[in-house]
């Protein structure tokens, strides 16, 4: 279907950080955004699924007139590459706290073909208006001191283009959960790591639907090998993050034909929970 030739262009990214350019779209008419996905946050071939929900993620933050996710549940059908892409959001309701909407990002395939990479629906508020009251049973990871945990650029050179996202993060992740990368996986499915952007930007909201997909796949402490799709991931906004490193944990209670589910805490430095999610992600068996 042609599209608008022209419309005014999206307001300013916040900041200069390389996370906001490579997340950057462009209102090309109303509900429709041109993007390019950067080869930069990319895992071998494919691009990290928390980077995909962080452009949508941008693109409903302007055709929605509440400015920050709430939830964000997302459909991983095919695998996005580099390069030109389209957001297609439609505004499914609004309202005086919370403004629902639904977005999709395509591409086209080799032979001219449009194809659909991700779907969102997606719910968004103000987070500084909520109340600060907070119950909770939940407690932050025990995390080591963040000088006692380990990043790649801590092990061996990796394989050249293997997972260019490991330059863009700031990743340090927890002796207790690295044995997948000693050769002697622990068996348990968990992952924690300290969590920042490589050039130092604090953290947002749109960071955050980063966050709870940027650490190794638990299926490597559970002593398999190999890419570890998304099919589906859901992420609750909670807060806005404090300034500083965030503190990110995941688990996976449960691998059954070929499908387990992540699911992630996010905890800043004020020992407050920012974000989680659960993913559902297909593994490699044998």
């Amino acid at each position: 279907m042609p599209e608008a030739a022209s419309a005014p262009a999206l307001r300013a990214v916040i900041g200069d950080s390389e996370f906001d350019r490579d997340t950057a779209v462009t209102r090309r008419a109303p509900g429709v955004y041109d993007t390019s996905l950067s080869a930069g946050w990319t895992i071998i071939n494919a691009v990290n699924g928390g980077y995909l929900l962080a452009v949508l993620g941008r693109a409903l933050a302007d055709a929605l007139p509440h400015p920050d996710p709430f939830t964000v549940s997302a459909h991983y059908l095919t695998a996005s590459r580099p390069g030109p892409a389209v957001v297609r959001t439609e505004v499914v309701r609004t309202g005086r706290t919370l403004s629902t909407g639904q977005a999709s990002l395509f591409q086209q395939d080799e032979d001219g073909t449009e194809v659909e990479r991700i779907r969102v629906l997606a719910s968004y508020g103000d987070l500084d208006a909520l109340p600060d009251d907070v119950r909770t049973t939940a407690e932050p990871p025990a995390l080591p001191p963040l000088e006692q945990c380990f990043g790649a650029e801590d092990g061996p050179a990796p394989v050249e283009g293997s997972s260019a996202i490991a330059d863009r993060l700031m990743l340090k992740l927890d002796p207790a959960t690295l044995g997948w990368a000693l050769g002697a996986p622990s068996g348990k499915g968990e992952m924690r790591a300290w969590f920042g952007l490589a050039d130092g930007r604090d953290a947002d909201p749109l960071s955050l639907l980063l966050a709870v997909d940027a650490l190794p796949p638990t299926a490597f402490e559970l002593g398999l090998k190999g890419w570890v799709p998304t099919v589906e991931l859901t992420v609750h906004v909670r807060c806005r993050p404090a300034p500083g490193p965030l503190r990110v944990s995941i688990t996976t209670r449960n691998l059954a034909g070929g499908f387990l589910e992540e699911d992630a805490e996010v905890w800043d430095g004020a020992d407050r929970l920012v974000a989680q999610s659960r993913q559902l992600a297909r593994v490699r068996l044998g």
